[in-house]
C-alpha cells in the first residue's frame, strides 16, 4: 500500500481533481489524501462539474489544511503548483518521492478550460498509479 499526499494552495480544485482520479485508478493499491497550503471554504463548481462528467462525485468534498503529520503519512507528496510548494512546510524526504507538477489554476475558468486541466490531471495519476502499482 502507497500513500499520495496532493497538495495545492487551496484544495478547492487541482488537488481534489488529482486525489479523485488517484483514488478511482488506485483501487486498494494506494491511500490518497489532498490538501491545501491556504485553504478556501468550498469546491470550484466548475471543477465538481467536470469531475461529475467523468462519473465521480466529489460534491460533498471539503478543502482541508495542510497538517505536519500528512507529510509525514505520505510516501509520495506530488505539489500542483508552484505556490503550493513554496508555501510547504518543510517535508520530510527520507524514504519519500516529491513531484512537482505546475497544474493551472481552475478558480473561475470556464468549464471548457477546466476540462482542460481535468484531463491534464487525469494523465498524469493514471501514469503515477501505474508506475505505483510496479514498485
Amino acid at each position: 500500500m502507497v500513500r499520495i499526499l496532493f497538495i495545492c494552495v487551496g484544495n478547492m480544485g487541482r488537488s481534489q481533481i488529482a486525489e479523485a482520479f488517484a483514488k478511482h485508478y488506485g483501487d486498494n493499491d494506494v491511500e490518497v489524501m489532498s490538501a491545501g497550503t491556504r485553504p478556501g471554504t468550498y469546491l470550484t463548481p466548475n471543477v465538481v462539474k467536470a469531475l461529475k462528467e467523468e462519473g465521480i462525485d466529489i460534491s460533498e468534498n471539503k478543502p482541508k489544511k495542510l497538517e505536519p503529520w500528512m507529510l509525514e503519512w505520505a510516501d509520495i507528496i506530488v505539489t500542483l503548483c508552484p505556490e503550493a510548494a513554496a508555501e510547504c512546510p518543510p517535508i520530510p524526504t527520507k524514504g519519500k518521492k516529491i513531484l512537482h507538477w505546475n497544474i493551472r489554476d481552475p478558480f473561475h475558468l470556464p468549464i471548457e478550460e477546466v476540462r482542460e486541466i481535468r484531463d491534464e490531471i487525469k494523465r498524469r495519476v493514471k501514469r503515477l498509479v501505474k508506475e505505483t502499482s510496479r514498485r
